[in-house]
């Protein structure tokens, strides 16, 4: 849960700090926050499961946000970094949703 509590803060000091991002990692940034906002569900579904762990949670999150900025940064490589960013967004919005739809029937019991 430290980990959790961790990420709130970082983005609520992200948030008012309002840090300069080197402009190398400008294009990758929205795809590192989807996966970070992915992992970050999938958290919380798990937690309302019972099954949180701290350490899948750590390694989920930065696997996620490593492999989607790498696939982004392949396919922009290839010439094809405009499809591949559409598929990891699909896919990881596919993820979220599903994630929150498991989070609402726990929470509202349907």
């Amino acid at each position: 849960m430290a980990a959790v509590l961790g990420l709130i803060i970082g983005v609520v000091l992200g948030v008012f700090v309002k840090p300069d991002i080197p402009i190398i990692l400008q294009p990758y940034l929205p795809i590192m926050v989807v996966a970070a906002l992915d992992a970050l569900l999938g958290a919380a579904r798990a937690y309302f499961e019972r099954s949180f762990s701290d350490k899948v949670f750590v390694i989920s999150f930065i696997s996620n946000v490593v492999t989607a900025t790498l696939l982004v940064f392949l396919g922009n490589q290839l010439g094809v970094g405009s499809q591949l960013q559409t598929a990891v967004i699909v896919v990881l919005g596919i993820r979220i949703f599903s994630n929150v739809s498991a989070i609402r029937r726990f929470i509202f019991k349907g």
